[in-house]
């Protein structure tokens, strides 16, 4: 919490964190890395079924406020719409969203030191909310595909993605992290999950290892994501049950890209043995929240 801090960084009010490595001229070289206009979405489509690994209550929802069954043509009216409602509990494990500064606290603390209370029960996230990323996030992504790395199809629950996956992505992918980037960790384990079905609750979750935290500092990683939960589970420690989300967003003001979707851009990687590219992630422009989904999209 202490070695790795940023607080006071960009001044004793910021709210934007790690977000603010994202300069005009890191977007602007970013764009430069497209070359073909070919885009990848690195978002999980929604499932309205409930799962053993999921709260009931967080399923999507999606129902009609209005259809287009009862019309018939020369029948009219003339003015014929549908309407939706949407509604998402987006925390946990199925659904690709961004966190922001006021989803963890250490302390009774957020980020920069402010106080936890300004999340509120009745007025939600009065701080650190996630629009303060509303002019969205542009910027380079790279992929560390972890099971191409280690010649497996998967990195298995309570494994992570760590230092040594890193260092065999800079040798045989020629990629290094650097500021303002969207660092994404594959573990296969989300794709998993769709073709053969959730894992309960206790079997545990890949993601990140805490390790990578200080060369997310040291390099001035904007985002980090992964196609799990971003921690692994169980973690290993006694106080710290998510300590990437603890020490990365509180001390450290990193934002956190949440089951994300990346088995088709690892296949467009591969395909073109390029793991750099441009990344757009746009939260929705949403007040007082604590993250957003997102469908974040990679550009080659």
């Amino acid at each position: 919490m202490d070695s790795l801090s940023n607080w006071g960084r960009w001044g004793a009010e910021d709210q934007r964190g790690a977000l603010n490595t994202i300069t005009p001229d890191v977007t602007r070289h970013a764009t430069q890395l497209v070359q073909e206009g070919v885009t990848v979405s690195c978002a999980r489509t929604w499932s309205y079924e409930a799962a053993p690994d999921v709260d009931p209550r967080r399923v999507p929802q999606h129902f009609m406020l209005a259809s287009g069954e009862g019309y018939r043509p020369g029948e009219g009216p003339d003015r014929q719409v549908a309407l939706d409602f949407i509604g998402v509990a987006f925390h946990g494990r199925t659904v690709t969203h961004i966190d922001s500064l006021a989803h963890f606290m250490w302390d009774g603390r957020l980020y920069n030191g402010a106080s936890s209370r300004l999340i509120r029960t009745n007025e939600g996230a009065t701080s650190h909310a996630v629009i303060n990323a509303h002019t969205g996030i542009v910027t380079r992504g790279i992929l560390v595909d972890a099971p191409l790395l280690r010649g497996v199809d998967v990195v298995e629950p309570g494994d992570g993605v760590g230092l040594a996956d890193l260092d065999a992505a800079r040798e045989r992918c020629g990629i290094e992290p650097r500021a303002g980037d969207v660092l994404l960790l594959r573990t296969g384990q989300l794709g998993q999950r769709d073709r053969v079905g959730p894992l309960p609750a206790d079997a545990g979750s890949a993601g990140p290892l805490p390790e990578l935290l200080p060369l997310v500092r040291e390099h001035d990683v904007a985002v980090l994501g992964s196609d799990t939960g971003n921690d692994v589970s169980p973690s290993g420690y006694e106080r710290f049950s998510n300590p990437v989300h603890q020490v990365g967003i509180v001390a450290l003001g990193l934002w956190i890209l949440d089951n994300a979707w990346l088995d088709d851009l690892a296949e467009a990687c591969r395909a073109r043995g390029r793991w750099e590219f441009l990344i757009n992630v746009l939260p929705l422009r949403i007040p007082n929240a604590t993250g957003s989904p997102v469908n974040p999209v990679a550009v080659f």
